[in-house]
């Protein structure tokens, strides 16, 4: 069996080292290359925290990819660089898993047109936990019935994005199936700027930042009577390491941009 080459953005952080292990455990994937803004020239044995790999840091994507033959780039890095390394990888023929998120909706439909154009697979994915996407697909399930809606997302402190993708995303599902609809009293006002959180199609999203926390997302629907409440938590990052391997697996196989997890699950 060949096995899938496959390049990391981002090796250091907690999700990048993350994936490093998970790539490390399969007998079908190869690590060939690192991306990282620091460390030009290194290995990735050299660093005591990492797995020992015996593969060569690269600062420069281009340099990178014309060096290294690959089949896959896992980026796990922030939303400027991981939108220029999945523009770049798609250029190059080389298949994007991407778990960051951020990018515009503009961003997202250039990279959307170029995998088609150049028939190369691509994954964005707000979230890699499976339970996750689970839990926005229960979600969306649940609006048909329950079309008052508020989602609560809590992070690390470290998290630079507000609100998660997942949420965004979470809310962009339900709005496939619900009435657009004003929650909460006709005349209601803040006392205090952003006190019921950011507005989706009347749905409020609340972000928490505290340090401890690693993902966690609740949907709490209300009605007459009733509160039902659809929650996931992430305790490690361990956790979203299916669902990368799940994406390289599929990636390879795919010839245009496929947003969500939930889209390559069966």
């Amino acid at each position: 069996m060949e096995k899938i080459k496959v390049i990391v953005a981002g090796p250091r952080g907690k999700m990048g080292s993350e994936a490093l292990r998970m790539i490390e455990k399969q007998s079908d994937l190869d690590l060939v290359a690192c991306l990282d803004h620091k460390y030009e020239g290194m290995k990735i044995s050299e660093f005591d925290e990492l797995p020992p790999f015996d593969v060569t840091i690269y600062n420069d994507i281009v340099e990178c990819l014309e060096t290294v033959e690959a089949d896959v780039l896992v980026d796990l890095t922030t939303p400027e660089v991981g939108y220029l390394h999945t523009k770049t990888a798609i250029q190059y023929g080389v298949r994007p898993v991407v778990g960051t998120t951020g990018f515009t909706d503009e961003q997202l439909q250039e990279l959307t047109d170029l995998s088609e154009e150049k028939g190369i697979g691509t994954i964005i994915a707000p979230n890699f936990a499976l339970g996750a996407v689970l839990m926005m697909q229960f979600a969306k399930w649940a609006a048909k019935y329950f079309p008052d809606v508020e989602i609560i997302e809590k992070h690390h402190d470290n998290k630079l994005d507000a609100p998660s993708g997942t949420a965004v995303k979470t809310a962009s599902l339900i709005k496939e199936v619900r009435e657009s609809k004003k929650q909460g009293h006709p005349d209601e006002k803040e006392t205090l700027d952003g006190a019921r959180g950011a507005d989706v199609d009347g749905m409020k999203i609340h972000s928490m930042r505290l340090p401890g926390l690693v993902a966690h997302q609740e949907v709490v629907f209300g009605s007459a009577g009733e509160n039902l409440t659809i929650k996931h938590d992430s305790f490690h990052r361990e956790s979203f390491m299916t669902g990368v391997k799940l994406a390289i697996d599929q990636a390879v196989k795919l010839d245009i941009l496929v947003y969500g997890l939930e889209n390559i699950m069966e």
